[in-house]
């Protein structure tokens, strides 16, 4: 089953604290007033008062020293402690490939996380509208498709996507959109997980919303949003994840929302104003 098979179920409605200070008291010095009737405090030795005031200094001094905070680095080295480290807002994985076959990303890295982003993006590539042209469609295939598997795939998406079957979905036999009107076809991945991997092979889950239909007062077919999964069988041909086999079922499927609809004409400006992704991870 390919994507072509799913495209009629969007009818039905288818992301403290500063450092611390301590106070030091300090010998009280002579007072003006005598106790006990005139009596005089005994006289401090010069040896002793020195003594005093040494350790009232180095007191104060390793006071200091330990309300000092611990992450500054001194100017003649480095301290080794660290302040706490700021968590990453970047979304998870390696550095993003940076070939492209055709509009498609490519060059994944051979392992897990290679193989998800692979299937993700060939998913978004299989479920756009570029899929209802024949030879953009071609394109497309070409570009994912496993040289053991391409002629079988691209009869089998031919064949998903006939004329017929444009022609009740409310398209020309070139896959456009009649006038007055905005076709709407997009993939966006929620997510992946690998159900098998070695290194020479993959087959991953991607679950996906996709939006799909026609804009314009007089479509019979508006524009939708839906939940599915698509599973993806990944070959690896030497230098990157190429495409055996695709399949889909409907959902994971979540509560639809209260949101109010949005008129056919605010649909149509979104799909012109807003970019869709060509890369997913």
């Amino acid at each position: 089953m390919s994507f072509g098979d799913e495209n009629d179920d969007f009818g039905g409605g288818g992301g403290m604290g500063g450092t611390g200070q301590t106070r030091t008291r300090l010998p009280d010095g002579g007072g003006s007033g005598d106790v006990y009737g005139g009596a005089r405090r005994p006289v401090r030795s010069s040896r002793s008062l020195i003594t005093v005031v040494g350790v009232v200094v180095l007191l104060i001094a390793a006071i200091a020293f330990a309300n000092r905070g611990g992450g500054e680095e001194e100017s003649g080295g480095g301290s080794t402690a660290k302040g706490p480290q700021s968590e990453p807002t970047a979304a998870t994985g390696v550095r993003p490939v940076a070939g492209k076959n055709g509009q498609i990303p490519a060059g994944f890295a051979r392992d897990e996380q290679g193989a998800q982003s692979a299937a993700a993006n060939y998913a978004v590539a299989l479920g756009s509208d570029g899929m209802f042209n024949e030879q953009s469609r071609h394109d497309i295939v070409d570009s994912i498709a496993d040289s053991s598997t391409r002629s079988e795939l691209q009869s089998g998406f031919d064949a998903d996507y006939s004329p017929a079957f444009l022609a009740q979905i409310g398209l020309k036999a070139d896959g456009s959109a009649p006038a007055g009107a905005t076709f709407v076809n997009r993939t966006l991945p929620a997510g992946a997980k690998v159900n098998n991997f070695t290194s020479n092979a993959a087959e991953v889950d991607v679950w996906c919303v996709g939006l799909f239909g026609l804009t314009g007062e007089q479509s019979t077919k508006p524009v939708t949003s839906g939940w599915f999964t698509v599973t993806v069988k990944l070959k690896w041909n030497g230098s990157d994840w190429k495409v055996l086999e695709t399949s889909q079922k409907t959902g994971p499927t979540p509560v639809t929302g209260d949101n109010p609809v949005s008129g056919s004409d605010e649909i149509a400006g979104a799909v012109e104003e807003f970019g869709g992704f060509t890369y997913a991870r």
